[in-house]
């Protein structure tokens, strides 16, 4: 045990400086720097100089970083201080100079009140630092992880693409300096392909694959290879763009309310896309090891447990960690599809909704056609069922704004005519976006369901309308777009050449699905309005969401006998 700050914020930063293999400091004399300086003083392991020039010491720096090949900090008080490291630091920057200046600061609170020897530090000249956060005091988990993963992302800044200096401005309490155990951190390490790879760890991996451009079918075999040589599975959401053998769509799963299953317990887990729509999925999946690949090798801690970032094509990653075997293994994914496939063969009846018509749709949507989702409801109720593996998915889950859905689906369908595109979106997303129908540039090959419900939907299921106000008014614009007029859209649609079909039952609705699901180029453009009640979709989510009550032992076993048959049919 040694004399540290008592500010866990302090703490880490030396612990990640250690970790990061940083040893050697410029301090300057100052009292808001007291804590981390003494800190690193008690530490043993950095090596220290001094000076009392802040100017002088960022120009040190300079020599040291650049004789030695190392990172250096400069550790500087409040006030003028850290102004002075500017010309130091313009130099570093336009030399690549690894300098991680790091400057204390009084509680950010204080800024612009008229504080003693506490300056703004929050934005600073372009050419200045490549990489700079705020470390904030730590008051519990979630600041800790935050402050993690930022030091993190600061500290391997400072190397990345060719280097430079960075910044680090962390609060604290001046003099607060005690006998208190090390905390213990999380490292982040960046990786290239020119850089020796880390060993993979054994055990049960999994891949989580978020929004995505659609895989080569190159790229889907090394991804497939991967996967039957390590035996994992690719937990997917409906964006991924991969339709290989290893695909498990697992939302239906992640959203069961009183029943957690083992599938979705990984000893590591390997991150690939970008923004994910899949909340049901991500909400369950937990390894304590997660390794991100990504061409732009940014710190993306979707995943709290990430422990190296991957830059470089994930063709490259999945290709050097592959190996030749006979011995192809699926018995993982077969595992997590045999668990979904019962949940979904034990749906009960579902009134009509969006998930009603998900369901009813999803297995007989036509081959090689692409669906675009609206976000969220649309988004949610999709996601849960299985489509034909030929059909793609598009969604804008980038901005996650409820505008722009129905012109990203006309812009997309001008690509191919000879491809059907189908939008689903509701009824505010649909008129928020109404004149993009009226484009003369659009094709026969357009089809969009409309589910109208006159209300924004997402805002009145799981128990949101049980308020002590009405939410319709103005949380969830009720009534607007003609409240669910049966005339309004359908003399547009047919003003603007489009076939408009209708249903307000599912009887009606299954007698139009031929027509909307018509493999063949129509004559016309189609529009299938759906008009259902709110409650009837919040009612379908919640029959959903708990197939598994009442008799979750049952369901289980049926699961179990089921992976069973598969793993000896496969001859495990």
């Amino acid at each position: 045990m040694a004399y540290y700050s008592k500010d866990t914020n302090i703490c880490l930063v030396l612990d990640l400086l250690k970790a990061h293999g940083v040893k050697k400091v410029i301090a300057s004399p100052g009292a808001t720097n007291t804590s981390i300086v003494a800190s690193m003083q008690a530490d043993g392991w950095f090596e220290m100089y001094s000076s009392v020039d802040e100017r002088s010491a960022a120009y040190m720096a300079c020599g040291l970083a650049e004789e030695s090949g190392e990172p250096v900090v400069v550790s500087c008080t409040g006030a003028t201080a850290s102004r002075n490291y500017f010309p130091g630091l313009t130099e570093a920057y336009y030399r690549k100079l690894p300098i991680i200046c790091i400057t204390s600061s009084q509680n950010s609170a204080f800024i612009g009140h008229l504080y003693q020897q506490l300056t703004d530090r929050s934005v600073y000249p372009n050419d200045l630092f490549v990489a700079g956060e705020q470390v904030q005091w730590i008051k519990d988990k979630m600041d800790y992880w935050d402050c993690e993963n930022k030091i993190n992302k600061v500290l391997l800044a400072c190397k990345r693409n060719g280097g430079g200096p960075v910044h680090l401005n962390v609060q604290n309490n001046m003099f607060a300096i005690e006998s208190v155990d090390q905390t213990k951190c999380r490292v982040i390490a960046r990786y290239t392909s020119e850089d020796e790879l880390p060993q993979l760890p054994s055990g049960k991996i999994g891949i989580f694959i978020s929004s995505h451009r659609k895989f080569t079918s190159e790229e889907t075999e090394i991804i497939d290879g991967f996967c039957a040589a390590y035996d994992a599975a690719v937990f997917c959401e409906k964006t991924s763009g991969y339709y290989g053998r290893y695909r498990v769509d697992f939302a239906i799963a992640g959203l069961q309310k009183q029943h957690k299953f083992k599938e979705a317990n990984l000893d590591m887990l390997i991150h690939i896309g970008d923004m994910t729509a899949d909340y049901q999925t991500t909400s369950v999946l937990n390894a304590p090891i997660v390794w991100r690949v990504s061409e732009d090798g940014e710190i993306r801690v979707k995943f709290k447990h990430l422990e190296a970032v991957f830059q470089m094509k994930e063709k490259t990653f999945f290709s050097h960690y592959s190996k030749d075997t006979n011995d192809k293994k699926n018995s993982f994914v077969e595992q997590c599809r045999a668990v979904c496939d019962s949940i979904r063969e034990n749906i009960p009846e579902l009134p009509l909704s969006n998930v009603w018509c998900a369901k009813t749709l999803a297995p007989i949507m036509p081959a090689d056609s692409v669906v675009h989702l609206g976000i969220l409801n649309s988004y949610r109720s999709w996601n849960l069922f299985v489509l034909p593996p030929t059909v793609h998915t598009m969604s804008n889950v980038g901005g996650f704004g409820i505008d722009g859905c129905t012109s990203t689906l006309i812009g997309a369908s001008l690509s191919n005519p000879n491809k059907i595109h189908f939008l689903v979106t509701g009824d505010l997303a649909f008129f928020y976006d109404l004149n993009a129908i009226g484009n003369r540039h659009i094709g026969s090959n357009v089809r969009i369901l409309l589910i109208n419900n006159g209300v924004g939907g997402e805002f009145k299921i799981w128990g949101r309308a049980n308020k002590p106000i009405n939410v319709d008014f103005y949380i969830a614009a009720g009534g607007h777009f003609g409240n669910k007029s049966k005339d309004l859209v359908k003399h547009f649609a047919q003003d603007l050449g489009f076939e408009y079909l209708s249903a307000s039952t599912k009887e009606e609705f299954l007698k139009v699905v031929p027509d909307f699901t018509n493999p063949m180029i129509t004559e016309k453009p189609i529009i299938l309005e759906v008009f259902e009640d709110v409650e009837n979709q919040d009612k379908a989510l919640q029959l959903i969401q708990n197939i598994l009550a009442g008799n979750v032992k049952d369901q289980i076993c049926a699961a179990n006998n089921m992976i069973g048959k598969i793993m000896k049919k496969i001859g495990i």
